[in-house]
């Protein structure tokens, strides 16, 4: 296919086809330039290109996605066809929401619509009507003429607050009785995959397929999960419900005007629901809360149930738009309900307040590996990869995380190796020397060694914080201590910064989080990655304590087995924006001692990359002098 050969990629193309053949799962850990997609799509497309077995790749994004299936797979199936005679028919497959709605293009959508208005306190659209009417306008044009009606296609592009109004959820569609289902791009979406030899599809449907007995996906035989360590989150995610008055309230209101029988109390049971909620404190529900609380949850969700059955009884005796979409959203609603209403110690509850201070309760599946086991790892065959896959040196956490160890199907891990040669490419420098981070920031004492090492550097930095504060601070004292052009997270939007950091090539960009993963910028630009500490899970995160205590209750570390997996994948995440292709030089610095001082450091070190150590600050900022110089 052109290029040079990478011994990686063919080690991984034979692995991934070994495994399709003798039906094995497998783990496949791929270091950033190996050219994993590659790796796994020429036997992917071999395999299914003759009809008869099925395939689906699941990637992390929406954006991975995109580059899949434009630029990857028309690039294999032109070398197949070429060679072989034949090619694969590949379909996309998103999540409903990400194709515009002809209905409610049409304006005539009105009265189905009513019940999404945003009425939530703080939510009312700020955009001024004459500019919103003007997008829409223009998205409605763009509709006349796109093939797909999906949302990547629209160049330029539009917010969010303007594509919620051109865009439905899948329980917001009335389906077949909509007047416009022929020409419905959702469905004509899900068409094309029922007939496709490959499906590229993403985290998120597949958590949906895992979770649910929703068919989302066509029947298949293989699967490729691509970026593999963020799947159990994903999965996680997608089956998390929400439940707020607001929501319940609205719903109360569409079953009046349906004539639904036996809600009549319905808004002072949401009136209670309030209070109980308004009383609780935001975090994990340890103890069920107050008694209104639970027994408000327990009304509720019989009524609603009830109030489905009633529902879906009088659209099979046939409807309006507006009953149809009523029918689904309170099916919906009663499902929310009843699995957040379980008495189930792996149903995990909470309690966040949002921007107006208005309690939002949530609920999720402490577990997801032991469903991913049974309806996915144990009936097909699996492929994951991804370049952190081997945490504290093994792939154990991996396929525990992921079921991929409880399945029935056998499985192996298999490290392709890197084309970059670490030790020689790159430098781990940790600041041995520094007080341990505390809870207020970063010390005086680390903001100085930052700024130490960027002015040896001349720039060049991309700082990544556990904190949006310390982040913030990092720049304040950058902007104060030097003349090098500083940018911070919450300044512009993502793409916008990483685009001005790499285009000055000696520039500063501090964050959190976001730039951790999916930064990618090759060059000397992002030649010094500061870490300001070990990115440990916030003790308050309500799964996180929820997951503690289920280890404790099995007499387990829950440090060992759940903080410190955590924090060596985003380590080695964050780790992993350093070096992007093979002529590229740099350094990390971990300003966190506990790297070299604590036990589990050895476990965080055997995450990252070989790079060659060093704990000396002198040497370390000669080292950056001379990248600079280069």
């Amino acid at each position: 296919m052109g290029g040079a050969n990478r011994d990686g990629q063919e080690k991984m193309l034979t692995e991934v086809e070994s495994a399709f053949q003798d039906d094995h799962n497998l783990l496949v850990q791929a270091g950033t330039g190996t050219g994993k997609s590659l790796g796994y799509l020429v036997p992917m497309i071999h395999a299914c290109a003759n009809g008869e077995k099925r395939g689906v790749i699941s990637t992390a994004t929406l954006a991975l996605q995109r580059q899949i299936f434009n630029h990857d797979v028309p690039l294999v199936n032109q070398v197949f066809q070429e060679k072989m005679g034949y090619q694969a028919d590949v379909a996309l497959l998103k999540g409903w929401n990400n194709y515009v709605c002809q209905y409610k293009l049409s304006g005539t959508f009105s009265e189905a619509d009513a019940l999404f208005a945003l009425t939530d306190a703080g939510q009312a659209d700020s955009a001024a009507p004459s500019a919103m009417g003007e997008e829409i306008l223009r998205v409605r044009q763009w509709a006349k003429t796109c093939k797909t009606g999906d949302r990547d296609e629209l160049e330029p592009g539009v917010n969010d607050r303007i594509w919620r109004q051109v865009s439905l959820t899948r329980r917001e569609c009335v389906g077949e009785d909509c007047p416009f289902w022929d020409q419905c791009f959702a469905q004509e979406a899900r068409a094309k995959a029922a007939e496709a030899d490959v499906v590229i599809t993403n985290h998120a449907i597949l958590g949906i397929t895992a979770t649910t007995d929703s068919q989302v996906l066509p029947d298949y035989d293989l699967l490729v999960v691509d970026e593999a360590h963020d799947l159990a989150g994903a999965v996680r995610n997608s089956a998390t419900v929400e439940i707020t008055g607001n929501a319940l309230l609205q719903l109360h209101r569409q079953f009046e005007r349906q004539g639904v029988e036996g809600v009549e109390d319905m808004s002072n049971v949401v009136d209670s629901l309030n209070q109980a909620m308004g009383q609780m404190e935001p975090g994990l529900i340890e103890t069920g809360g107050p008694k209104n609380f639970g027994a408000a949850l327990q009304v509720l969700s019989t009524m609603v149930s009830k109030a489905a059955k009633e529902l879906n009884t009088k659209s099979r005796e046939g409807g309006s738009a507006a009953l149809n979409l009523v029918k689904n959203t309170a099916a919906d609603m009663a499902s929310v309900l009843e699995f957040a209403t379980q008495d189930d110690p792996t149903v995990v509850r909470w309690i966040s307040l949002d921007r107006d201070q208005i309690p939002h309760l949530y609920a999720a599946p402490l577990h997801v590996a032991g469903k991913l086991a049974n309806r996915i790892w144990s009936e097909k065959t699996a492929v994951l990869t991804s370049a952190t896959l081997q945490i504290g040196g093994t792939f154990e956490n991996s396929a525990k995380a992921s079921g991929i160890a409880l399945a029935e199907k056998p499985w192996q891990g298999v490290d392709v190796g890197s084309p970059f040669d670490y030790r020689k490419q790159g430098i781990l420098y940790v600041a041995e020397h520094l007080p341990q981070p505390g809870r207020e920031g970063p010390s005086e004492q680390a903001l100085a060694e930052l700024v130490a090492l960027a002015q040896a550097s001349n720039g060049g930095v991309l700082g990544l914080y556990s904190s949006f504060k310390g982040a913030q601070r990092a720049a304040e004292i950058m902007r104060e201590k030097t003349d090098l052009e500083v940018y911070c997270q919450g300044e512009d939007v993502i793409p916008t910064l990483v685009r001005k950091f790499a285009s000055h090539g000696n520039a500063c960009l501090f964050g959190t989080l976001s730039l951790w993963q999916g930064v990618d910028v090759p060059g000397s630009a992002c030649r010094l990655v500061v870490i300001d500490r070990i990115p440990f899970p916030r003790p308050d995160d309500p799964m996180i304590r929820a997951r503690n205590r289920a280890a404790e209750e099995k007499r387990q570390n829950a440090f060992m087995q759940v903080s410190i997996p955590h924090a060596a994948l985003l380590l080695a995440q964050g780790v992993g924006r350093l070096l992007r292709r093979s002529d590229d030089r740099g350094m990390v610095a971990i300003l966190d001692p506990r790297i070299r001082t604590r036990q589990y450091g050895t476990f965080l070190v055997r995450s990252l990359p070989d790079f060659w150590k060093t704990t000396d600050p002198q040497l370390a900022r000669d080292a950056l002098k001379r990248l600079s110089a280069v």
